[in-house]
């Protein structure tokens, strides 16, 4: 087995994309036997994914993910463990002996990560794994900017002025194809039509950026059909499969001896969102 850590300075980094480095672990006998450090190669999203699967890792260990991200680790068979943090050669331990358990996509960097949860298949979940399902599509989004890689800065905040998240203090932009599906559909189309240098500040309603929070994600199983409930806990984020074998997260609101209730909502569907963006850089995607 061979597992792969995003990594910077002993640490497991915590951003996937802009990972500068992975330490690759070489596991026989569930021991590491041997590790190397290897570059990125100031690879994107896509390309890291493409790289690691040259070098026939079998599992990846980040930080934060995206879920374009983690669809391409899956085309490539690679196992996807995210929310990991702290020191990385304690990462793969905890790992190794089964204690480290998947948060999925986790990259809060509103990507448009509206997932379908209509049909359940929790027979087949999977505790441990993870990977994107098919995101709804938007209607077609006009704008100068539309199809174009858009570099941008952002500060997010709900109506109290509590802040969510800002990519100042992360101290990196956020880069994605703006028309792509990759944003939530009012970020999106806000993007769309910014001159480069422009800052903008926008109030979304839920419809336009996570939605509402839908009753029928919020759901009840046997927990005998969900393999490695019983090592779940109540505030988890995990992932179960669904009837057209993609993964799909979903949180454990509720567990008793016999069953375990999750929900499959965003954690801000039906929630009002305000951003100040700021236009940083437009080239050709």
């Amino acid at each position: 087995m061979r597992i792969a850590v995003t990594y910077e300075n002993g640490e497991v980094f915590q951003h996937f994309g802009h990972t500068e480095e992975f330490k690759i672990y070489e596991v026989e006998g569930g021991q590491v036997i041997s590790s190397e450090i290897i570059s990125s190669n100031g690879s994107g999203h896509g390309a890291l994914a493409s790289l690691l699967g040259d070098r026939k890792i079998d599992v990846l260990i980040c930080g934060g993910i995206g879920g374009g991200a983690q669809a391409a680790l899956a085309d490539r068979g690679i196992e996807l463990c995210s929310g990991a943090t702290g020191n990385a050669d304690q990462a793969v331990s905890a790992y190794l002996r089964g204690e480290l358990v998947s948060s999925g996509v986790n990259c809060d960097h509103h990507h448009d990560e509206d997932h379908s949860c209509g049909d359940h298949d929790c027979g087949e979940g999977d505790c441990h794994s993870g990977g994107c399902q098919g995101c709804h599509p938007q209607p077609a989004m006009t704008g100068k900017n539309v199809g174009k890689k858009c570099r941008v800065h952002y500060c997010g905040t709900f109506n109290d002025g509590k802040q969510f998240d800002s990519s100042y203090d992360r101290g990196e932009t956020l880069d994605f194809i703006c028309g792509a599906g990759m944003m939530i559909p009012g970020f999106d189309a806000a993007v769309a039509k910014m001159d480069v240098g422009e800052t903008v500040q926008i109030h979304l309603m839920p419809s336009e950026a996570y939605g509402e929070k839908d009753p029928n994600a919020i759901f009840t199983v046997d927990m005998a059909v969900v393999s490695g409930s019983e090592k779940l806990t109540v505030g988890q984020q995990v992932y179960l499969q669904g009837s057209n074998g993609q993964p799909f997260p979903v949180k454990v609101t509720a567990k008793d001896d016999k069953t375990i209730t999750f929900d499959a909502n965003h954690e801000m569907a039906g929630k009002e969102l305000n951003f100040t963006i700021e236009l940083v850089e437009v080239t050709e995607a």
